[in-house]
């Protein structure tokens, strides 16, 4: 059985509207922004416990234990 892909209808009004693209001043901040949150998370579910550990006891750990595991992080 052979399918076919259906192609998106575009109406002749919406031909032509123009596109415009975003600036970069708009988007630079929300970019750090989650590339900074993307680092703490990846911090705190790969690092956080031992030596480098910035709360001290297990709590941490037992909240993120089963994401280290998913993600492919040694934890013991």
């Amino acid at each position: 059985m052979a399918q076919s892909i259906a192609h998106p209808v575009i109406s002749p009004a919406d031909a032509g509207t123009p596109v415009t693209p975003l600036p970069l001043r708009a988007v630079l901040p929300w970019a750090v922004f989650v590339g900074t949150l993307m680092l703490v998370l990846l911090y705190f579910v790969g690092a956080e416990q031992g030596a480098t550990s910035v709360f001290s006891g297990a709590g941490v750990h037992e909240w993120v234990h089963d994401g280290r595991h998913l993600l492919g992080f040694p934890c013991h």
